[in-house]
């Protein structure tokens, strides 16, 4: 009798947990991924459905009949869309490339370096990362128009790491601050002698470990790998 009324009890434990389970993981987490994807699948759908389709009010809205590629065709090869993709290529690499290779080195000296007043640099790069981009816009097109430089690519390439570096600079602060100094101490006394070769060529503060993570071997592999 007890055996029967145990196994009821497990019986009903289950479905409360598989109830539960649907009420507080699986419908919330449908819902939120049905939120998350629809604004995707509209995209999708609206962009190969044909011009009648569009702007007609019957038939299923969410739904495409006779789904062409006439839209692509425009936009690729009647537009000058490729022109403005390349341009958007070009402009984000060449800011990103010199917003990071300026970040890093100012992240690192800022961290490691220790040099007096160190703390107020940073907290000052914080503070310009704070200064709406909308405000330099001024300033910056007067520099921009000076240096004839308006109305080209390199305007924009000028314009973006008055923002980016700010930015970068203060994600890399901290993930220098998160590297032991015991870790780039390692990384040099097992490095390869090229390395250490350029180390010393370049770097002349290496007894103290200052250099930085990203250009070090990896000590824990034992490889010529390198670390991030």
């Amino acid at each position: 009798m007890s055996d029967a009324k145990d196994d009821d009890s497990q019986g009903m434990a289950y479905l409360d947990t598989a109830r539960s389970r649907w009420v507080t993981v699986y419908a919330p987490l449908g819902i939120f991924v049905f939120v998350l994807l629809f604004p995707f699948y509209w995209m999708v759908i609206t962009s190969v459905k044909p011009n009648n389709e569009l702007l007609s009010r019957d038939g299923n809205p969410f739904w495409v009949i006779k789904p062409t590629l006439e839209h692509f065709h425009k936009l690729v090869f009647k537009t000058a869309y490729p022109e403005w993709l390349w341009n958007t290529v070009f402009i984000s690499v060449i800011s990103t490339v010199v917003s990071l290779a300026c970040a890093v080195l100012a992240a690192y000296a800022i961290e490691r370096l220790r040099f007096k007043g160190s703390r107020q640099v940073g907290l000052g790069i914080f503070l310009a990362y704070l200064v709406p981009p909308s405000i330099l816009f001024i300033p910056l097109a007067t520099i921009v128009f000076k240096l004839g430089l308006f109305d080209t690519r390199w305007a924009l390439i000028l314009t973006y790491p008055t923002f980016l570096i700010p930015f970068c600079t203060w994600l890399l602060m901290g993930y220098f601050r998160s590297i032991p100094f015991e870790l780039e101490e390692c990384a040099l006394m097992t490095g390869p002698p090229a390395l250490k070769f350029c180390g010393r060529s370049f770097f002349p503060c290496q007894c103290r470990g200052l250099y930085p993570p990203v250009f070090l071997p990896s000590p824990c592999r034992g490889t010529s790998s390198f670390t991030p």
